[in-house]
């Protein structure tokens, strides 16, 4: 008994650490994508370093299984029609 209950508390152990890192890394890729957001918004020449740091962020959290491929994909496409939009017509899409 007692080698489950050990081992049990340290996988709950481990999965929490886990659970913190993941939290971090999602939260660092909300960041990102908020800073470019807000400096596509306000035509910030600094927008297109934003948009690399964000992607490079996705890659990171999707390469570890943070959060799917196909979620980063879908976020990172966006978020260059975005740009690409923001950039030719000097207007807010959403």
């Amino acid at each position: 008994m007692a080698k489950k209950q050990s081992s049990a508390e340290k996988r709950h152990r481990k999965s929490e650490e886990r659970r913190l890192r993941n939290k971090s890394a999602k939260s660092a890729v909300r960041t990102s994508v908020k800073k470019f957001v807000t400096l596509a918004q306000k035509k910030d020449p600094d927008a297109e370093t934003a948009l690399k740091e964000m992607i490079k962020n996705l890659d990171t959290a999707a390469g570890k299984g943070i959060i799917s491929k196909n979620a980063a994909a879908r976020k990172k496409s966006r978020m260059h029609r975005f740009y690409n939009t923001m950039k030719a017509h000097g207007t807010a899409a959403q």
